[in-house]
């Protein structure tokens, strides 16, 4: 067969795989499309496929399918990225910025402190530190990748629930804002590289003062030409990030959050958003599993994900809930917060495929990140939904 044909294949089976798994199962209540699609990358790679049927898998992803699928899968999360820049509403967390600050930062800084100390009792044994990565770094990486909060997959979880226009739903919004913020400054300084660090502060001042530029053009603009301009304007904060030492990811989402959704319009961004998710994201998934691998044993690597899962959840709720008493929240609203905030896949995803990219962790490492991700997704919904309709119900009676 041509190579062609070998691509489309592939292309066949991740579109095809986890769609039908979720369409005949209905799984949508505790594993959305896009979990299925993440689950589905992981049994596509080499540590299950690949040990299963390995004649098959090498046959299917040989190494031109896998270089042309990876070309797609670049392209597709850093659209997705470049959306959840755009969708960050500083302007609306600035004006409830002493609520929003403390709730963002109890909800990022426990997970992170839970999970920092997860990744000192990891780095007791040889196999989680990358080539590359200094201790710190792999602490200060794994800590972050607990604390991460998706907040593209938060909103389609909150439109799912009926409540993301809500006042309730829009505060949600505003902590994870905040947070996506953190997780990128954090990545950036994971990734400080004092050889380039010239290059680094080149492409910092000639982000701002393009950023700038690049606002005013905007304003000018019609809509349709604004994503034409968007997209331009993607690809070269992603190749200038990329030349700097940082990631064309922290470039990416740079580029998206000096723009303004309102200039896309909000129906536009989400139909966006979520084309984005049906038709390209998948090969993001099938790519990601590609790289997942069980080096130090099976049973090491899901210890490692649920030692990793409870200092995120843990930490993530005990966050939460000191807020709540802090602001004087009612009964309830912080454990249904602190649910919704669970939710790690995509980003947390991306985050530590930056890590594997530059040899920060391990394959192995990143296994266990991908499995934690999946994981605590899964949890979201199956325990946010009692506690809103809990919420709604004591609502309801006292108006």
């Amino acid at each position: 067969m041509t190579i062609t044909e070998v691509y489309l294949i592939a292309l066949l089976i991740i579109f095809a795989a986890p769609w039908l798994v979720w369409r005949v199962f209905c799984t949508d209540y505790w594993a959305p499309l896009v979990v299925v699609q993440i689950v589905g990358g992981i049994l596509l790679g080499p540590g299950v496929l690949g040990a299963a049927f390995p004649d098959y898998y090498a046959f299917v992803f040989q190494p031109d399918v896998i270089t042309a699928l990876n070309g797609v899968a670049w392209w597709a999360v850093m659209l997705f990225v470049w959306v959840a820049g755009i969708e960050l509403d500083l302007t609306r967390a600035w004006a409830h910025r002493r609520e929003t600050g403390l709730t963002a930062s109890l909800a990022l800084g426990m997970p992170l402190a839970l999970g920092s100390l997860a990744a000192v009792v990891l780095l007791q044994w040889p196999g989680w530190q990358g080539a590359e990565g200094a201790a710190w770094q792999v602490v200060l990486g794994l800590g972050m990748a607990c604390a991460v909060t998706a907040l593209p997959i938060l909103i389609l979880f909150m439109e799912k629930l009926e409540f993301l226009r809500r006042p309730l739903g829009q505060r949600v919004l505003r902590y994870a804002s905040l947070d996506d913020i953190a997780i990128w400054g954090v990545l950036a300084l994971i990734l400080l590289d004092w050889e380039r660090i010239g290059r680094q502060a080149m492409f910092l001042v000639g982000f701002a003062l393009a950023a700038w530029a690049m606002r005013r053009l905007m304003v000018r603009l019609e809509e349709r030409d604004r994503w034409a301009a968007g997209l331009i304007w993607l690809a070269l904060c992603g190749l200038a990030g990329d030349w700097s030492g940082l990631h064309y990811m922290v470039g990416a989402f740079l580029a998206g959050a000096v723009l303004e959704a309102k200039w896309f319009g909000e129906e536009a961004m989400d139909r966006f958003r979520n084309v984005v998710l049906l038709t390209i994201m998948p090969v993001f998934f099938l790519s990601t599993g590609l790289r997942t691998q069980w080096e130090t044993g099976g049973l090491a690597v899901f210890a490692a994900a649920a030692l990793l899962l409870a200092a995120a959840v843990a930490g993530k709720l005990l966050g939460v809930g000191i807020a709540g008493r802090l602001l004087g929240w009612s009964r309830g609203e912080a454990s249904l917060i602190g649910w919704l905030l669970q939710t790690k896949a995509l980003i947390m995803i991306i985050f530590a495929n930056i890590l594997l990219d530059k040899q920060v962790i391990t394959n192995t490492a990143f296994t266990a990140l991908l499995l934690m991700a999946v994981a605590s997704t899964m949890l979201t919904v199956p325990f946010a939904t009692p506690l809103l309709k809990r919420l709604e119900r004591r609502i309801d009676a006292e108006a």
